[in-house]
């Protein structure tokens, strides 16, 4: 008796704990779809626009909300195309259509990207190769401090320890 007394009230917390945390994941991204290519609008050879991101699940502990776009196939380190950080937990999107009113914390501020300016720098693999590039949110259990055009170096210091959970969304392209 005291053993299935006691298997049913870890079941009991293991059924809560799994309804009590949402499924942090991008739902969709525009044009953008995992493990498809990026179109050609969003990239260097294209228009190099940001695309919209839409994503659910944001864990309810999130202070901010951090989005990171790199391409880790880059010759030499990862590549920093984007960097936004002060996201604001309640949102569920960033990119085009970008917001006239921001909730708590007032706008998102915009990191440099590794070609050395401050936002968005679209897919730009080398002629005739296919990169991965990966869409990193990160929820963050404080707020960070950095200012507008913060490095990358800059940002993972800020974020390290504050991580609560990261969904991805990593789709591909090729130049030719």
């Amino acid at each position: 008796m005291r053993s299935v007394l006691l298997v049913g009230v870890l079941l009991l917390l293991a059924t809560s704990a799994a309804a009590a945390t949402p499924s942090f994941r991008f739902t969709s991204a525009s044009d953008v779809h995992a493990g498809k290519s990026i179109p050609r609008r969003y990239t260097c050879d294209g228009a190099d626009v940001a695309p919209q991101l839409v994503w659910t699940g944001v864990p309810k502990k999130a202070k901010e909300l951090a989005l990171v776009l790199e391409d880790p196939d880059a010759p030499g380190e990862t590549f920093t195309h984007w960097l936004t950080y002060g996201i604001s937990p309640s949102l569920d999107r960033w990119g085009r259509a970008g917001w006239t009113a921001y909730p708590r914390g007032g706008p998102p501020r915009v990191g440099r990207n590794d070609f050395g300016k401050i936002g968005y720098g679209g897919p730009c693999p080398p002629s005739g190769q296919t990169h991965h590039y990966v869409f990193r949110l990160l929820a963050l259990d404080a707020r960070s401090k950095l200012p507008r055009g913060a490095d990358r170096a800059a940002f993972d210091r800020a974020v390290a320890h504050h991580v609560l959970a990261q969904a991805r969304l990593v789709a591909t392209y090729a130049w030719h």
